[in-house]
């Protein structure tokens, strides 16, 4: 007789599998059964990593750069991570205030262990990606949602900021360029977040992953930029997995200040040992060699977007704003609300999604794990052709229902 195991932790049972992940697999297990499926659901890079750095790593295995290195990261990665971010965003750190890890989502795992105690509250500007919550739970703290609706462009204003803050918040975490909106916050609009953060004392975590990707001659502005206060209780979090087409290399970096950054450092030490050190010798040269591929990146993205945005809005039923970063979409599907589409009842964008995977045979996100009820987000990290064949089929899915 097998006795009854006792539970797993309480934390553990709340948590849910990734939408993004779960829609990215069961395309994948589609296209492995020979169904001609389009997807829209990874956030990832089509584009293969640049040939320059896959040599520094093929360098770094004849060299047998294969051993354990510092828990948080190879000497001289850190200083390649400063040097990035004193070119692009004229921010200064030291290689003490940087940590490396395993991808960006384990530098905001580790950062919300470090930051947070049970009941602490996180406010997450939403729409928000959809491990946020989930990680914020997982270190025992609690999510509070600072919403913003589509006609606030999806960017939260700081008096709907400063509503949510109680004697518990402890951490605002915020995402620009935003997956899934793709919204960027203009200069003024972090100054005056910035100003908020500061004046209730908060610790701030800045996932600022697609800064490259940027579009129509918009700058990027990273929270730390305003102000020494600012800065110094601000953990950026970025990483070469969107920038490089690096997503499998799993690199990502927080800079912080120096106490921080031990303390993440030596819960490091205890998780993961190090990050994988072939790869961090290809970050070396991702982050120090030519820049150029990530223009070229940046260049199609752009045109993608513009593409789809433009044929998406002349679809009846749907509509979109036209994002200014990253490489998503959200679509409005509100219109379908209520009604019956191939004998079904659409009672949510999950609803949507779920019909438009089987009757027309495109992988989407609905995005209410993303507290966006009633969207669905588009990745146009994929080609023009396949962008095109997916909303053929839109299309024809609206108007064969």
């Amino acid at each position: 007789m097998v006795q009854e195991l006792k539970p797993i932790s309480k934390i553990a049972s709340k948590v849910q599998a990734s939408t993004t992940l779960t829609i990215d697999a069961m395309f994948k297990e589609m296209k492995l059964n020979g169904i001609d499926v389009v997807g829209f659901g990874a956030g990832e890079p089509d584009f293969p990593t640049p040939d320059r750095i896959k040599d520094a790593a093929i360098t770094a295995i004849f060299k047998n750069k294969t051993k354990y290195t510092p828990a948080s990261g190879l000497p001289k990665l850190k200083k390649a991570v400063c040097y990035r971010f004193k070119q692009d965003f004229d921010l200064d750190y030291e290689p003490n205030q940087i940590v490396v890890t395993s991808g960006a989502k384990h530098v905001l795992y580790t950062a919300l262990q470090v930051l947070c105690d049970y009941h602490d509250e996180v406010i997450i500007g939403a729409p928000y990606w959809v491990s946020y919550s989930e990680m914020v739970r997982q270190a025992g703290a609690i999510p509070v949602l600072c919403e913003a609706g589509e006609e606030h462009h999806f960017k939260i204003e700081p008096a709907a900021l400063e509503a949510v803050i109680t004697d518990k918040t402890k951490v605002f975490m915020m995402n620009s360029p935003s997956n899934p909106t793709g919204m960027v916050y203009t200069k003024e609009e972090l100054a005056a977040i910035a100003e908020v953060c500061c004046r209730h004392n908060l610790y701030v975590i800045a996932d600022d992953i697609y800064s490259n990707l940027i579009y129509d001659g918009l700058e990027f502005y990273s929270l730390a930029q305003f102000g020494e206060d600012m800065k110094n209780r601000t953990i950026v979090v970025n990483g070469v997995s969107k920038s490089y087409a690096m997503t499998g290399w799993r690199i990502g970096y927080a800079a912080c200040n120096p106490y921080l950054a031990k303390m993440m450092s030596n819960y490091l030490s205890h998780s993961i040992s190090n990050p994988c050190s072939v790869s961090q010798y290809a970050a070396i040269e991702a982050l120090t060699g030519p820049q150029n591929d990530i223009e070229e990146m940046r260049k199609a993205f752009e045109l993608r977007r513009n593409h789809l945005v433009e044929r998406m809005n002349r679809i009846d039923g749907v509509s979109c704003l036209k994002p200014q970063g990253a490489f998503y979409v959200m679509m409005n599907m509100k219109s379908f609300i209520g009604k019956t589409m191939y004998g079904h009842v659409i009672e949510s964008d999950e609803d949507f999604a779920q019909l438009f995977l089987e009757k027309g045979l495109v992988a989407t996100v609905p995005c209410t794990s993303f507290a966006a009820p009633g969207y669905i987000r588009w990745s146009y990290a994929t080609s023009m052709e396949e962008i095109d064949k997916g909303l053929d089929r839109l299309e024809a899915f609206i108007k064969n229902a």
